[in-house]
């Protein structure tokens, strides 16, 4: 088998949510890579001590054209949405939102939360369903043991294991838990392209090392990936993937479109009050649009 030849996308820091903003680590979009399958944004968190930063707060904000994925290594969020959903994120468990034509949510760090760290992803939703009906959906995957790992698969299959969680796209979404030395093979979709993103531990893919905040980018092509834990304790990584999304999208703030026209257009239906819905239980007014950029929004395919 040749050698898997591994891209490394390095993190960018950046404050979330406004005033009250906690500051996140983005590997995706990049400027050479805006997808890894249907995966259009990754934001890593934590661990956050909420007693010194306070935790996350984001008042209610808008969707459109993608689906929000939460997944958490310890804490609990508390989620509320315009659909009416009443949710907990909890460690283990998913929480997907489909925003379709246009949602609005807010997430609130519980009172129970000392640590606060996990991901916060987004799935470009096709052309064909970018305007579906809103929903939330809501799964706890088990745990497979693995000779030298432990593997929740929350989208998608992988080692045997599917998620019943409905997707617009064919997509894989796991978390993995190495044990200390371990090497894992693991069998993969050769039509689709796969990021693993390191929470911690240091990680190897196939032959490069790969640091907490960092993720490890494959083309397709690749019908197995090894990972090999070079830690003394367990490391951990989210492995995501799919195949090459063949649309070029146009990302601005909350947003996921085919033009920058309709970003315009979501923003004043935001600020108009209609469209997205409202979200009850929130104390506190939702979050203003930021204004729009100088020069005109262009689409942008996976790659630049």
């Amino acid at each position: 088998m040749s050698q898997v030849k591994v891209e490394v996308l390095s993190a960018r820091d950046v404050p979330l949510g406004g005033p009250r903003a906690m500051t996140v680590r983005r590997t995706l979009p990049q400027r050479s890579r805006t997808l890894i399958g249907a995966w259009c944004f990754a934001d890593h968190y934590g661990p956050d001590d909420v007693a010194e930063s306070g935790g996350m707060d984001v008042a209610p904000h808008p969707h459109t054209g993608l689906q929000t994925v939460s997944w958490l290594f310890s804490g609990e969020i508390e989620h509320r949405d315009s659909l009416g959903s009443h949710a907990l994120v909890r460690p283990g468990e998913l929480n997907l939102m489909t925003s379709g034509h246009g949602i609005s949510h807010s997430e609130v760090s519980t009172a129970r939360t000392t640590l606060l760290h996990g991901v916060q992803l987004w799935v470009a939703l096709p052309a064909e369903h970018r305007n579906t009906a809103r929903d939330f959906q809501h799964h706890v995957p088990g745990t497979v043991r693995l000779d030298g790992a432990d593997l929740r698969v929350f989208l998608g299959s992988l080692a045997g294991e599917t998620s019943p969680v409905r997707t617009f796209t064919p997509l894989l979404g796991a978390e993995l838990v190495l044990d200390p030395g371990a090497s894992v093979v693991l069998p993969v979709d050769p039509a689709f392209e796969h990021g693993l993103l390191v929470d911690q531990g240091e990680v190897r893919l196939a032959e490069t090392l790969l640091s907490p905040a960092e993720l490890g980018y494959t083309a397709p092509g690749t019908d197995a990936l090894t990972l090999t834990n070079l830690s003394d304790t367990p490391a951990r990584a989210v492995l995501l993937g799919g195949p090459p999304f063949g649309e070029e999208i146009v990302m601005w703030w909350n947003f996921v479109a085919r033009s920058g026209e309709e970003i315009v257009q979501a923003r004043n239906d935001w600020e108009n009050g209609s469209r997205f819905g409202e979200v009850h239980g929130y104390d506190g007014a939702p979050l203003p649009a930021p204004a729009l950029p100088t020069t005109p929004l262009k689409p942008r395919g996976r790659v630049r």
